[in-house]
């Protein structure tokens, strides 16, 4: 029978007519549809968008105002399409005030960003290396972020060092060495955010020598008491990676900030979203409260503010989303990152997946002959599953699955996978589009699974606004039980945060039991903190 409705589908395309009636009129409720994609290149179709009914909702472009409407819309055409033509109305609007602090910063960012005169008298103030006797005169500093490490990284990170300059009214500027502008659009109007590569203090970083051992690194300087409050560098490098000592990873707290507010200018090297850790700062926390009543949604609104993928991009995702998504009732977003050696395609990994979407009624169980005869007369359901992973066998493990037998709600089954590239190939230009456009495909999604720990998974449902199912990390190459856990916040997880937290009475205390907003990740089983906005 599904061979044959197969054959039938083909024909109902080549007619052109609506496949959802015919489904229900030949084959009723059993019929599932399967479709598996191999990459971008072989599946973006040429999908005009006359298929795209224009909502009927008010048209929110600006977001509640958290975009300006000061850039042309050709060139870049996510910043205002995606909110309205292509994702349901957030539920969670921006703050009056987190919108005036960022009209705000656009102000002094164009006053100070690169090509401006403030910007050379600090560059060549920074080529001489004079150290100041007290705080530098002017009022542009600057923090300067370091790329490294995989996309969903880079834009944890970079959402987390706007937010530190958005707090100590700095100037952002990125390294663009890597791919940032084949990815991104600029976010500022009038101006860049990207990092000149003329800038002085650049060939460091050719040769990987921002770490621990470099001589003004910030944690290092405090553990060797080797800082100076009369003398004041003109720099400082802030080390913030995985292998980060406390001494790094607390520079954010009152007592650290007297001093590096002095510096003009701060070189930033991360791989991990520190924002929880901002809160342990009374005088930050007084300011955060005011950006983000709502606690959870500080990535959802940066993220949204920040990160606008190009054209080049944007095509990508357009065309894959009208191709395979655009037609379902319901769509369902699948990551799945397997850490660790040997990686790749796993059964244990397989039966998880399984186990937590018909568990938690994410995916339909399959049909008994009772079911069958209750779902004979209903009109199916569309079901759009879109997998991100390396390894294609997840998706066609699925599909298999669903092209077999019915499903006991009598849903129509479709899923696709937008890439499988078996290895990881960050700073490859096409890679990390590639990577960029299914985050942006995951984050369309109604319901959303992600693996335990993966920041790629981390950037897709907090993007989205979505409350996520996480799947544990599995030990031993066994299928935990239970296989999932939802998510009570839709923020991402700082992976390594400090041990505790800024005052002396917190000194001793669990970093994860300072706050009662600030807590340990669910996807972690040691360490980890999170932002929730229920407590």
């Amino acid at each position: 029978m599904y061979h044959i409705f197969q054959i039938y589908r083909k024909s109902f395309k080549a007619l052109g007519l609506k496949k959802k009636i015919l489904i229900s009129v030949v084959f009723g409720c059993l019929v599932i549809i399967l479709s598996f994609s191999n990459n971008f290149n072989n599946q973006i179709l040429d999908v005009t968008t006359n298929d795209i009914k224009e909502p009927e909702r008010p048209v929110d472009k600006l977001i509640g105002g958290l975009l300006t409407a000061d850039f042309d819309e050709g060139s870049c055409l996510s910043r205002y399409h995606k909110h309205f033509l292509y994702r349901k109305p957030s539920p969670y609007k921006p703050s009056e005030y987190l919108v005036s602090r960022l009209r705000s910063y656009e102000m002094l960012h164009r006053r100070c960003g690169p090509d401006t005169k403030a910007y050379k008298e600090a560059t060549e103030k920074l080529s001489r290396d004079e150290y100041y006797a007290s705080e530098s005169n002017g009022e542009c500093r600057y923090i300067v972020w370091v790329a490294g490490y995989g996309l969903g990284n880079r834009l944890l990170t970079l959402a987390s060092v706007f937010l530190y300059a958005l707090l100590t009214e700095r100037i952002i500027l990125v390294d663009n060495r890597k791919d940032v502008s084949d990815l991104l659009c600029e976010p500022f109007p009038g101006t860049s955010w990207l990092l000149p590569l003329d800038f002085p203090m650049l060939n460091y970083t050719y040769a990987w020598g921002y770490n621990k051992e470099y001589p003004r690194c910030y944690g290092t300087m405090e553990e060797n008491h080797s800082i100076n409050s009369t003398s004041i560098p003109p720099h400082l490098y802030m080390h913030n990676l995985h292998d980060s000592r406390d001494s790094d990873k607390l520079f954010i707290c009152q007592k650290d900030q007297s001093l590096i507010n002095k510096v003009p200018w701060l070189i930033v090297q991360a791989n991990v979203y520190f924002v929880p850790s901002l809160w342990f700062n009374p005088t930050f926390q007084t300011e955060l409260v005011k950006l983000f009543p709502q606690k959870d949604t500080v990535f959802h609104h940066l993220a949204r503010y920040l990160f606008h993928p190009t054209n080049q991009v944007w095509d990508m995702v357009t065309k894959y989303y009208d191709a395979h998504l655009s037609k379902a009732d319901e769509r369902l977003g699948i990551q799945i990152r397997v850490f660790g050696k040997p990686s790749g395609h796993f059964k244990h990994v397989m039966d998880q997946v399984v186990s937590c979407t018909q568990r938690e009624k994410l995916l339909p169980e399959f049909a008994t002959q009772e079911d069958l005869k209750v779902n004979i007369s209903k009109t199916p359901k569309l079901k759009a599953v879109l997998v991100a992973s390396l390894y294609p066998e997840y998706s066609g493990n699925l599909t298999n699955m669903f092209s077999n037998r019915p499903s006991s709600t009598g849903e129509i089954v479709e899923v696709y996978q937008p890439s499988g590239e078996r290895v990881q190939q960050t700073d490859k230009k096409i890679h990390d589009q590639k990577a960029l456009a299914e985050m942006y495909l995951l984050s369309l999604t109604d319901n959303i699974v992600t693996s335990a720990r993966s920041t790629f998974g981390y950037v897709s449902y907090s993007l989205g606004g979505l409350k996520p199912w996480l799947l544990y990390q599995p030990t031993n190459f066994t299928t935990p039980n239970p296989p999932c856990v939802r998510s009570k916040s839709m923020e991402p997880c700082y992976l390594t945060p400090p041990s505790h937290g800024c005052g002396e009475a917190d000194s001793g205390k669990n970093s994860g039991k300072i706050l009662p907003f600030v807590r340990h990740c669910e996807d972690i089983m040691y360490g980890g903190l999170k932002l929730y906005d229920e407590f």
